[in-house]
């Protein structure tokens, strides 16, 4: 949805407004509420901003999938080294680093 010109209200209009704009907001607008001319803060249906956080929670999960995707791509070309063997290999890097 666009915001318009007519859903940016100064916080002092807004104020003296509420209860006709969460009318609108529940009816399906969103306000941007200013300060100082400045965006501020939003004002949205609160079935919308549940909407909007389960597609982040989605959008995180996607992300974690193609992660191990990429993992287990790497685990099957042999791109990945044993965790013990690498963490040995940095302790006689700075052991030597520190003794020489």
């Amino acid at each position: 949805m666009a915001i318009s010109a007519a859903d940016v209200i100064p916080l002092s209009q807004a104020r003296a407004n509420l209860s006709e704009l969460v009318d609108e907001v529940k009816a399906g607008a969103e306000k941007i509420i200013t300060k100082n001319g400045e965006s501020y803060v939003a004002i949205i249906d609160a079935q919308r901003l549940d909407y909007y956080h389960q597609l982040e929670r989605e959008r995180i999960h996607l992300l974690l999938i193609e992660d191990a995707s990429r993992g287990l791509a790497d685990v099957a070309a042999g791109k990945v080294k044993d965790a013990r063997s690498a963490l040995s290999a940095i302790q006689r890097r700075r052991a030597a680093k520190s003794a020489g």
